[in-house]
């Protein structure tokens, strides 16, 4: 005898006549003047059971049902009466009679009604169990393992392999901190986490597996935001002999396969756009394409100005001064302009200038603005020539050192967008928006370490021809680099790498990484290279943030099981948790600052 003979959410009207058995949890029990319904769920969705009272045992239990009781129910399909179709639910055209109800396992009274959609998000994953059975948690669960199987078969299809790597390794510099693990059987030596299988997959392509993929856990000990996890899933991948162009063209395919084949999606074309542009344009290397306001440049043009605040930057070395037009801006309260203030300088920006366009004809008293007084007529005509802007305009500046205005000015941009006035007027274009970002600087200059330090990783590959600038101009050498962006999050990123040890050496030349400290951290790769290493590359996909982007969903929170918060802690499990003397002494540690009991 089967416990269970369908799911609740997949009783349809092809079943009607039939005897079914089905097993789930109560979502709701309504007594109707003698008639019991039950609201049937399981993971494929809900139906309706009804409990006559003809059968005085099965209806007497049915009294008894309270919310998420898990029981099994026997009965059979008819169609539901004239007038009570539910066309919201795929069940929704037949109930169960019932026949039998067999309590599995009764429930206290849950801490929430699971179709509350106001709980907050403490109570959520501190209840987590109980949270994950929502059908929004569901769903969101059952697409993220569609969107992993869709990779899997494509990948299998074009002749990729699933390659474990260790979890345990050694740590290296890859940007972020490192998780680490103490070792008992070694005294004073750690592991650490995987951040990536950077190494690992290189060390496959010269191996000669030729085509590796991996969906698997990485960790970074760093600040989290709402896209941010300590431990993350990453769809990694790498190849042998095969372009940049080629292994670009190779998973966009993918991602188009898997966007059509969950979600119905098409993609449509991936516009490619240099990191130059993309950090003139709009400031970010992400750049969200569906907000229609771009920067205007005026560092030039602000060199000789009175206002201090735009020609302090302009005449600085890695300074600049850009213009936001936000069309129709000028309806903007003043309480809604001095709102951006406060938020541009979460980004490091000191304030907000801005100019009211109220009637281009009058020049400069058509400005309404506290700055206008200090800017000269020339300044202002290419202000205004240049950003185009119309009468009812909203101009806001920003000027600094070019990454503070980059973030501050970006940030304000998706903001400004994304918010309902930007909707309201036309700025946000609801669509999906994919780009590619290519191009990407192979260094970047760290003024507090007063070296060059590399963009991505120290083995990514420099443009064919740009080998020499490392030791002559590091800040114009060009990487084999590229982002794949969707709506103004970044999916994934790679490179080709470098295969020839003297390309690799110059790279260490250029980060002031001698011999010795290379042999002592990459030693083992620097080996593995001298053996005919083939050209390779890849590049890796945050799954996570996939499946975010597909849901809709406004945290990565929503697509893990079991995540951690901002401060990465888990309010189901409390980890991490303290752990005592004894494990200590194993792992010959002492805590410096040991906790209070």
């Amino acid at each position: 005898m089967l416990m269970r003979s369908h799911y609740c959410g997949l009783v349809t009207e092809a079943l009607i006549g039939q005897a079914v058995t089905l097993c789930g949890w109560v979502n709701r029990r309504r007594d109707h003047g003698g008639v019991i319904f039950i609201d049937l769920r399981d993971r494929e969705g809900t139906v309706q059971v009804v409990c006559d009272p003809d059968r005085p045992e099965m209806f007497a239990t049915a009294e008894g049902l309270r919310n998420e009781y898990c029981i099994q129910v026997k009965g059979v399909v008819r169609a539901r009466p004239e007038g009570t179709v539910n066309e919201a639910i795929r069940s929704g055209k037949v109930e169960v009679l019932c026949h039998a109800i067999e309590v599995l396992n009764p429930s206290v009274t849950p801490p929430f009604q699971l179709d509350d959609d106001n709980l907050s998000e403490t109570t959520r994953l501190t209840h987590r169990v109980l949270d994950l059975r929502r059908p929004y948690m569901q769903r969101n669960l059952m697409l993220r393992y569609r969107v992993a199987m869709e990779v899997r078969k494509f990948l299998d299809a074009n002749g990729f392999i699933d390659i474990e790597t260790p979890m345990l390794t050694r740590s290296t510099p890859e940007g972020a901190r490192d998780y680490l693990v103490p070792s008992r059987v070694h005294d004073g030596m750690f592991y650490a986490l995987p951040q990536s299988p950077q190494l690992f997959k290189q060390l496959l392509m010269v191996a000669g597996f030729d085509r590796y993929y991996q969906i698997t856990k990485c960790f970074r000990d760093e600040d989290l935001r709402a896209d941010r996890q300590p431990e993350f899933t990453q769809i990694d991948i790498e190849t042998s002999f095969m372009t940049e162009q080629e292994i670009r063209d190779l998973f966009q395919a993918m991602i188009k396969t898997v966007f059509a084949n969950t979600i119905g999606v098409d993609l449509g074309d991936f516009p490619v756009m240099p990191y130059a542009e993309a950090m003139a344009r709009y400031g970010s290397d992400k750049p969200d394409l569906r907000v229609k306001m771009e920067f205007t440049e005026l560092t030039d043009v602000m060199k000789d100005v009175e206002f201090k605040v735009f020609s302090g930057p302009a005449n600085q070395p890695g300074g600049r001064v850009v213009a936001l037009r936000v069309p129709g801006g000028a309806q903007l309260s003043r309480s809604e302009i001095d709102a951006y203030t406060e938020f541009v300088k979460i980004y490091g920006a000191k304030g907000l200038a801005w100019i009211k366009v109220n009637d281009l004809a009058a020049g400069r008293d058509g400005l309404q603005s506290p700055i206008v007084k200090n800017l000269h007529d020339a300044a202002l005509q290419a202000i205004l020539q240049r950003s185009g802007a119309h009468n009812g305009d909203l101009l806001f500046f920003g000027a600094d050192k070019a990454k503070i205005v980059n973030d501050a000015i970006g940030a304000l941009r998706v903001k400004i967008g994304h918010s309902e006035f930007g909707r309201r007027n036309g700025l946000f274009e609801d669509r999906w928006a994919p780009l590619w970002v290519v191009d990407f600087p192979m260094f970047e200059y760290d003024e507090e370490e007063g070296r060059w330090v590399a963009v991505h990783h120290p083995f990514t590959a420099p443009k064919d021809g740009h080998e020499e600038r490392m030791a002559t101009d590091p800040g114009t050498c060009l990487a084999k680099a590229y982002d794949m962006v969707l709506n103004g999050w970044e999916l994934g990123g790679g490179s080709v790498r470098i295969h020839r040890a003297d390309v690799q050496r110059k790279v260490f030349a250029a980060l002031n990484i001698g011999e010795q400290e290379a042999r002592a951290k990459f030693g083992f790769l620097l080996d593995a290279l001298q053996y005919g290493a083939p050209p390779h590359g890849g590049l890796a996909f945050g799954l996570d943030r996939l499946v975010t982007l597909m849901t809709g969903a406004e945290s990565i929170r929503d697509v893990i099981a079991f995540p951690k918060t901002q401060r990465a802690q888990c309010l189901l499990t409390h980890a991490p948790s303290p752990v005592d003397e004894k494990q200590l002494r194993e792992l010959h540690i002492r805590l410096r600052n040991p906790q209070p009991a």
